[in-house]
Parts: C-alpha cells; structure tokens; sequence
C-alpha cells in the first residue's frame, strides 16, 4: 500500500517506529518522539528508557522541564546498550531567561552538562518572549500577575545560535510557539534558516493557515500537546473539550481496531507532522508509537479535518499579553 503524503510518499510496509522527515538542515528527524513536559522526576527516567527499549529513537526535552538531569541519566544508561548515539535524534529548548548572546551560550552549555551528551540534535528558542535574565526561571512582578521581562530580542538569540551551530554542540535549530509574522522576520536575517516549528496541534487545533506558511518556507512542523493533553491539570479548564472522547474519532477507532489517540496521531503523522506524546506508562508509550500499520483513508482524514475548533490548550494571553514579542495576538 502506498500513502501519499502532503509532499512525501512512503510505503505502508517500509513505515517503522523511526521513519524520518528530512530536515532542511540535512538531518532525518523521526516522526514519534517522546514527549516529557509535565514527567516528574522520578518518572522519566524509566520512560525514557522504556521508550529507547521498544522503538523510539526521538525524545524531546527542555531545560525548563526541570527533568533534563534524569533524562541525561536515562541517555548515558541506553547508548552502547540499546542504541547508538547517532541513532537518536534528541531535542532540547533556550528557555526565556537565556536569550542574551552571553546566556544563551551558558544555557547550551548546561544543556549538553545535563543530558550528559556532545551535542543535541535539534535546539529550539522555547518563546519568542524574553524574561528577566539572572535568577528564577519565572521571575514574576511584585502582584505576582506577570513576568518581568528583558529587552533582549530573539534575533540575538537566534544568530547566537546559528554561531554554536558552528561548534558541532547543536546540529538543526529551530523556534517554539512563535507565529508566522516571527518566523517571516528570523527568515529575513537567518543565515540557517529554521528547520522546525514546535507548536501545539492536534485535532481541535489544527493550526492549518500555520502550517500553509511553513511548507511554504520547508519548515518541519513538531506537533506538542498532541492530543491535546487530556490529563493535564496546568491549563485545562473545567469544561475544556476532550479529544480522546470525541465521538468522530472514536468510530473510526473501531474500523482500524486502534485507540483514539492512535488515530489522531495518525491523522497529524499523515499531515507530515511530528509528534511527541507525553507518557510515563509503559503501555501508553508503546501504544503512542504503534501507528505505523495502519493507514487513514483519504475520506477518514478528511472528516478529521473538519473537527477543528480552533481550541488552544497552552494559552499565555493571561500573563503575557503585554510583552512585545508576545505570539498569539496573531491570526496565526
């Protein structure tokens, strides 16, 4: 059987738990991460490495996550035993207090100290918002309502970059949660152009007019809270819909014989976007990678489409607002 993707054909039979895109930096990324936002220490170690164990070569991590040191322990306890080094792909992000040049060198730096690798495959600018530089990862103002934010533009932080790019420490970069308009103005001064895009997307946020604009401009995009982070206490809001009830799904999880998050994960894999579900279970984690015997049906995609509501999860809009590099005041 063959899929015709939106720019790629694969084969159904040659389709494995690392099938890759190609980067416009060169590399081949693997369409299935593992996700570890919101994986408590204590956790993510063992489901980084029960994912190494049953087929995921993609873990994406970032400084933020406060995780990185079992992470980087997870790492050195699979390479050599499982896996090579050069066959995992690992990604990590620039958090909002490092986008001065001086910071964001020290922030790669301790990144690499705590996943206890060389070099990373993928570096993101977590937001295009820069915080207060100095001391606590979320400075906040004296009512406790906002963030204290620096003048420092992620420009800087993006030709700092390109130069450690350089150095062999990173080898693809790439933003996070930035709109079209931020993206249009690092591709005006970029000599490396962006190879992702980490956004939310999943079934009730599609992200379609987003993701015109990065084929356009042959950016990857990477797909966070991709369905759409059902138990998460963060941000969902009582009321909140829930993708892994949505009853469209759900019938045509009983014709594929799969779960709903399989098929919405199929539906975005389909769209050539990458995932990177989150799990510390061991039956989730290999449920999340088990997408690649089946296939969604031209019509079935297409009734997926239609399940749009333009529903946005990770909302900042309440604290962050003001900040002028703030992302979603933007149509897309």
């Amino acid at each position: 059987m063959i899929i015709i993707y939106s720019h790629r054909r694969f084969s159904l039979a040659a389709m494995s738990a690392v099938s890759t895109i190609k980067l416009s930096s060169g590399y081949d990324m693997p369409l299935v991460g593992l996700g570890t936002w919101q994986s408590n220490p204590g956790e993510v170690g063992k489901a980084v490495e029960t994912a190494i164990r049953v087929g995921y070569r993609h873990i994406d991590c970032a400084w933020v996550y406060a995780n990185q040191n079992e992470v980087g322990e997870a790492l050195k306890k699979s390479i050599g035993r499982i896996v090579k080094r050069e066959e995992l792909f690992i990604t990590s992000k620039i958090w909002n207090t490092f986008h001065s040049e001086s910071s964001c060198k020290a922030s790669v730096d301790e990144i690499l100290s705590q996943l206890q690798l060389d070099y990373v495959d993928l570096m993101l600018i977590h937001w295009p918002m820069g915080y207060e530089e100095g001391g606590d990862p979320f400075p906040k103002s004296d009512d406790g309502t906002k963030m204290r934010y620096s003048n420092e533009d992620y420009i800087t932080t993006w030709k700092t970059l390109e130069n450690i790019v350089k150095t062999g420490k990173i080898r693809s970069i790439g933003i996070s949660n930035f709109n079209h308009k931020q993206i249009d103005r690092i591709l005006n001064i970029a000599t490396i152009t962006p190879a992702v895009l980490q956004v939310e997307l999943h079934p009730y946020f599609q992200q379609k007019k987003l993701r015109e604009f990065c084929k356009d401009n042959n950016i990857v995009i990477t797909a966070y809270s991709p369905l759409g982070n059902p138990g998460s206490t963060m941000f969902r809001k009582e009321g909140d819909p829930n993708i892994m009830a949505d009853e469209v799904l759900k019938e045509i999880s009983k014709t594929h014989g799969k779960s709903i998050a399989q098929i919405a994960l199929r539906w975005e894999i389909q769209h050539n976007i990458i995932v990177i579900p989150k799990s510390v279970t061991e039956g989730r984690i290999k449920e999340n990678i088990n997408i690649f015997d089946f296939a969604l049906s031209e019509t079935e995609m297409a009734t997926i489409d239609k399940l749009d509501q333009n529903w946005r999860f990770v909302d900042l809009t309440f604290r962050d607002s003001d900040h002028p590099h703030f992302p979603f005041l933007e149509e897309y």
